[in-house]
């Protein structure tokens, strides 16, 4: 008999279950940083390889600013590391008005152990209309150390428009 494992392709899963929003088209992007191997684009473009990465340590700040409202069902989350043990805290918040105000939609954290759990996948229902502006805070180490925030993927499920 002849046997064999396959490895599933998450990112081809991550990317059927979902009638994602094309955010190339539909937002700008504003970034505290970005190391010049892994832009954010890495992290939005589905299909594109590794992910976002900080230009250094210390809290991070990505900004999707929607020029046409959007609703938004729900957000993906992907985490991951492999390097270092440590917790991390994000928060996801979400303006009606261009950035004047925000409203918190979820904040978490999350332990990384390499040896251990080194993946966080968030699947964050909103059910929210109207958002112009979403933005993702990121403390990589709660702890003060080294790490740098990166992001492995994020994605929109828009919602239904709203009748007029």
């Amino acid at each position: 008999m002849r046997k064999r494992i396959l490895e599933p392709d998450r990112q081809d899963a991550n990317e059927r279950d979902g009638p994602w929003l094309d955010l190339e088209q539909v937002a700008e992007v504003e970034i505290t940083s970005e190391d010049t191997e892994h832009p954010i684009e890495r992290a939005l473009v589905p299909g594109a390889p590794e992910g976002w990465v900080a230009g250094g340590p210390g809290e991070q700040t990505i900004r999707l600013l929607f020029p046409e409202p959007q609703s938004i069902r729900r957000v993906r989350l992907h985490f991951e590391e492999t390097e270092l043990e440590r917790t991390q805290q994000f928060v996801l918040r979400w303006s009606p008005d261009g950035g004047h105000s925000f409203r918190e939609a979820v904040r978490q954290q999350w332990n990384f152990s390499p040896g251990g759990a080194c993946r966080e996948t968030e699947d964050i229902h909103l059910g929210i209309p109207d958002v112009t502006v979403l933005e993702l805070v990121i403390i990589p180490d709660i702890g003060g150390g080294p790490a740098r925030a990166s992001l492995a993927q994020l994605r929109i499920e828009p919602g239904e428009p709203e009748a007029g």
